[in-house]
């Protein structure tokens, strides 16, 4: 009997061992999986704040672009005016044309891609059901043309 409770003892020993040798692991394991997901959490803002600079340099540049074509539309819009004919009805239409283009480069030139988005924005806001219909028709007009190919 004195040999059960010695092995009895020995077993509650072990296992106790055992246990906290568990918990001790637990707690370890607890500690990296709180390390990984802090350098995860770390990486994925770094990531982030990466991919934010990148689309506001492609937008800035999409901008300048925007904007050195409006320049060029109105140094257009000035050649068409003075190469054109002056008078008659000929001369009203090259007029006519030549202050919509420098109007146009005007306002490529002050809004840029941002404020032409956010025209179409709330011209879209405005008129929903007509832009639903044309996105349709262009739809259906791309899909036909891609069928042929």
């Amino acid at each position: 009997m004195a040999q059960t409770t010695n092995i009895s003892k020995d077993v509650k020993g072990v296992a106790n061992e055992v246990k906290n040798a568990a918990g001790e692991a637990f707690d370890k394991a607890k500690g990296v999986a709180g390390e990984a997901y802090d350098k995860a959490k770390d990486m994925a803002g770094k990531a982030g704040d990466a991919a934010s600079s990148a689309l506001h340099t492609a937008g800035q540049k999409a901008d300048d672009v925007v904007s050195a074509v409006g320049g060029k539309v109105q140094g257009l819009a000035g050649t068409v005016r003075d190469s054109g004919p002056k008078d008659g009805m000929l001369g009203n239409a090259t007029r006519a044309v030549a202050d919509t283009m420098e109007s146009t480069g005007k306002y490529l030139e002050t809004e840029g891609v941002s404020g032409m988005m956010g025209d179409f924005t709330d011209l879209i806001k405005r008129n929903p059901v007509p832009a639903l219909l044309i996105g349709i028709g262009i739809g259906y007009l791309i899909g036909r043309a891609l069928d042929r190919s």
